[in-house]
């Protein structure tokens, strides 16, 4: 599971695609964190047992500042924009 996990993250990390998007929103002048979630399940054919377990990879939380107009279009998006600083 363990080796799945660091599969998953080295894919993304590696994608040019990511790194392109990535690039755009820094560009823009945002700090950008990703934190995905993938539960993953396990039958084993011959019992029957499924076992899953959720992947998450620790990141530090950044400091999102976005402007009333950022706010007001995630709002429209049904975004919840309540801890987020304003400036």
């Amino acid at each position: 599971m363990k080796e799945l996990g660091e599969a998953i993250n080295n894919s993304l990390s590696d994608s040019d695609e990511i790194a392109e998007v990535i690039s755009r929103i820094k560009a823009g002048g945002y700090d950008v964190f990703l934190v995905l979630e993938a539960t993953i399940g396990l039958n084993q054919r011959e019992e029957q047992v499924v076992e899953k377990r959720s992947l998450k990879t620790p990141r530090a939380p950044a400091d999102l500042q976005m402007t009333s107009q950022d706010v007001k279009f995630l709002k429209s998006l049904c975004i919840s924009v309540d801890d987020v600083k304003k400036h």
